[in-house]
């Protein structure tokens, strides 16, 4: 986060879109920096969560095991080759336009998440 606030030093807020682990929060901020600096950047970052059983979630750790089952098996000598065999094998999914099977229906997202917004 810190990083992000380095190379945007003019941006009034920046927005955070983390999953729910315990390091992904503003007070991390405070183990790394001093108090002041934890600060600043905590007035600065505006962090939104994602659900904890969120399904995209779930579809992107799919995608990673599918990369790293399918391309990264392999002891990668350099950058260069590793982002020409990623390249590839995501031209090669996109080629056969492979997806996944969205389970979670329009209906069940909003029953089960009708907590989270208002009655109308």
């Amino acid at each position: 986060m810190a990083k992000v606030a380095s190379h945007y030093p003019q941006a009034q807020t920046i927005r955070v879109v983390g999953d729910n682990l315990n390091t992904h929060n503003p007070s991390s901020l405070y183990q790394t920096f001093d108090a002041m600096k934890a600060f600043q950047l905590t007035q600065k970052f505006e962090m939104h969560y994602t659900p904890k059983k969120a399904s995209w979630l779930n579809m992107v750790e799919i995608e990673l095991s599918a990369l790293s089952k399918q391309c990264l098996d392999r002891r990668i000598a350099d950058r260069e080759t590793l982002e020409s065999e990623v390249l590839a094998w995501v031209a090669n999914r996109n080629e056969k336009k492979i997806t996944v099977n969205w389970q979670f229906s329009v209906d069940a997202a909003r029953e089960k998440f009708s907590r989270f917004y208002p009655n109308g």
